[in-house]
């Protein structure tokens, strides 16, 4: 055979037999390397270092203090986990392995019970003696028939190997007398693997499709020291303690019920309280911001998707038409944009009335997969804060700055402020995702850059990531549980008015286009609570706590009367008090409120009931302060209308 040809990173070139294993390549550059190396990186794909190789192309060594060789660290222990599955387990099919910067977990399949979290811990022993053993990783290549063979009657195996297979060959990681499909770079002895710990198990849909078997999946972590694994675990631990989905539980804010459908949730009063709350103060910022809201269906006609472009740049994410029968197509919507559209074309417009700005908390719907779905950040049916603003030429940099100004206005309300502005461009390339118009792209983007210029603020500029039919300012943000998410955004649309043929009167009497911006301020009302809530770690600000105030008398019998009229004068001022009537001890009750995450508690008694007062316990405050009802009216009223925020 002919030999291969590598280019390296310096841009100096050399030849190799074929065949030739990392390790060989990392000695003849230097031994010191060579000791360094965990994988050989050719055109963009990790091969373990004694991986034969039969392509050339462009290489990089990768050592071992590097991201991508702490993947190669992780994929070793997951072939060592599938090692120590199948030495504890019988009749056990094992699904898909990935490493990645988070981790890495093994899908499981066992058909008289799964694999629990309990037995994690025997699972941890086993392969800690695989380790120990310092057992030797091989590659070796399996004919497709071999590895068919080998992989028996496991539907997983099976299209794994379909999946993973080159030139009819299959490569697999032999460790003893085991063999795994190889789904990344390893190391070559189980040895370095010391650090790790497996962490959980939860379900997940083969292949991440509702219609395929429920597995077990196992996740876990490894590091090269005990040190970064214990600041990860510590890390995670503040993930699971900000999780909204765990808060959601704890609050009893909402949740989803398989019987009803996956990523379709359902929204408890507590939960309901705080998305209200959201909603009017939306409405009342965007309408005193001379916002027009409007009410659109969530229904309308396929023809309007396929004009607006929705069908088939977006069919996927689309739920299926429905077919009335008599040649009518109904779809749900996956976007306001076109109804939006609607109200503009339904009267003739004037250039006096522009900008014109639309908004709406449109509801929407789009096909995410099950595997994608999670509590309120992902989901089938959402809520969109929507606008969009009609406006001339030479009026899009000044809207396009005020709708800026006031988005950063709402971010300062709810106390946001570890965010960043992206500039998303279209790729030129990308002549099937974007519409093709060079001079409308060149013109946008341009605009847009120029707002954020004059407004003096810092921001990237990212390729490829624009709607299809326009640029955009994307504001990034990240959760709790470290995945960066589009807080909100602002586009600019030149093709839209013209697939819809929009038209305004201008002074001069005669027809011009007009160009839309749409915008979202706070994304849905699903992610944008999910969002709050981990922020603010389940501890709302009073103005948008479910409950506000709790009330306990400390007798029911001789206090409770002047408990509810304490209720009853706060609920008069629109603020949400409930009075405790439960017979419970006084300490768990005001553990529970402070357990509960609610602002302010509030205990009555004689000494209360006798000079009209109350005593004041904040949340997370350990002292109590004693004032009377009028004076508590007064701060907690203060505490609400400045969104609490300790400048104002």
């Amino acid at each position: 055979m002919a030999d291969l040809s590598f280019e390296f990173p310096d841009g100096s070139v050399k030849q190799f037999a074929d065949a030739v294993v990392g390790e060989e390549i990392a000695k003849s550059i230097s031994i010191s390397l060579a000791k360094k190396a965990v994988a050989a990186k050719v055109d963009g794909k990790l091969h373990s270092v004694n991986e034969p190789l039969h392509k050339g192309g462009k290489l990089e060594i990768i050592t071992k203090d590097s991201e991508e060789g702490l993947t190669v660290l992780r994929q070793t222990a997951a072939q060592i986990l599938k090692m120590a599955i199948n030495q504890d387990f019988t009749n056990v099919k094992i699904g898909e392995s990935v490493a990645d910067e988070d981790g890495f977990y093994v899908d499981t399949d066992k058909p008289d019970t799964q694999i629990s979290v309990d037995e994690l811990e025997g699972l941890s022993k086993t392969m800690k003696k695989i380790v120990s053993d310092n057992l030797e990783i091989k590659s070796v290549e399996l004919s497709v028939a071999d590895a068919k063979a080998l992989a028996g009657e496991d539907p997983y195996q099976n299209s794994l190997i379909d999946k993973l297979a080159v030139d009819g060959q299959v490569l697999y990681n032999e460790i003893g007398d085991f063999k795994g499909i190889a789904e990344g770079a390893v190391l070559p002895k189980t040895g370095a693997v010391k650090i790790f710990k497996l962490l959980s198990v939860a379900g997940a849909y083969w292949e991440g499709k509702s219609s395929n078997p429920m597995l077990q999946r196992i996740y876990a972590t490894a590091f090269n020291k005990q040190g970064e694994l214990d600041e990860d675990l510590k890390k995670r631990q503040e993930a699971h303690d900000r999780d909204h989905r765990v808060i959601g539980n704890q609050l009893d804010l909402f949740f989803v019920d398989p019987k009803v459908g996956a990523g379709l949730p359902y929204w408890m009063p507590n939960g309901a309280t705080i998305r209200r709350t959201i909603e009017r103060y939306i409405i009342d910022r965007e309408v005193a911001n001379g916002y027009k809201h409007v009410y659109t269906p969530v229904l309308a006609n396929l023809d309007l998707y396929k004009q607006s472009g929705h069908w088939d740049h977006y069919r996927e994410d689309m739920f299926p038409p429905m077919d009335m029968g008599d040649g009518e197509m109904l779809e749900l919507r996956p976007m306001n944009c076109p109804s939006h559209i609607q109200v503009y074309k339904h009267h003739i417009r004037s250039y006096r009335e522009l900008p014109l700005r639309i908004a709406e908390l449109g509801m929407m719907h789009r096909y995410e997969k099950s595997g994608a779905l999670s509590g309120l950040q992902r989901v089938r049916e959402m809520t969109l804060n929507d606008g969009h603003t009609f406006v001339t030429l030479d009026q899009i940099q000044e809207e396009f700055q005020k709708i800026l100004k006031l988005m950063v206005s709402v971010y300062h309300d709810f106390d946001i402020n570890d965010y960043t502005f992206r500039l998303s461009y279209r790729d030129p390339q990308n002549t099937e995702k974007y519409f093709d118009d060079d001079e409308m792209w060149n013109r946008a983007q341009s605009m847009l850059k120029n707002a954020m210029d004059e407004l003096g603020l810092d921001y990237v500029e990212a390729e490829g990531e624009a709607a299809f039919y326009g640029p955009k300012l994307d504001v990034q943000t990240k959760t709790a549980l470290g995945n960066e998410e589009t807080l909100s955004t602002i586009q600019l649309d030149f093709m839209l008015p013209e697939r819809f043929d929009l038209h305004y009167i201008g002074e001069d009497g005669k027809e011009h286009r007009p160009v839309m911006i749409h915008r979202g301020l706070v994304s849905t009302m699903e992610r944008f609570t999910a969002y709050l809530t981990e922020i603010y770690k389940g501890a709302f600000p009073t103005w948008l706590a479910p409950q506000q105030v709790k009330i306990i008398p400390v007798s029911e019998q001789k206090h409770g009367k002047f408990a509810q009229e304490i209720g009853e004068k706060l609920r008069g001022f629109n603020i949400r008090a409930d009075v405790e009537e439960r017979p419970e001890k006084m300490g768990y009750l005001i553990r529970d409120a402070q357990t509960h995450k609610i602002p302010y508690t509030l205990v009555v008694g004689d000494e209360e009931m006798n000079s009209g007062s109350v005593s004041v316990r904040k949340y997370g405050e350990d002292d109590s302060k004693s004032e009377s009802v009028d004076s508590f009216v007064d701060e907690i009223r203060h505490d609400i209308d400045t969104y609490s925020r300790n400048e104002d």
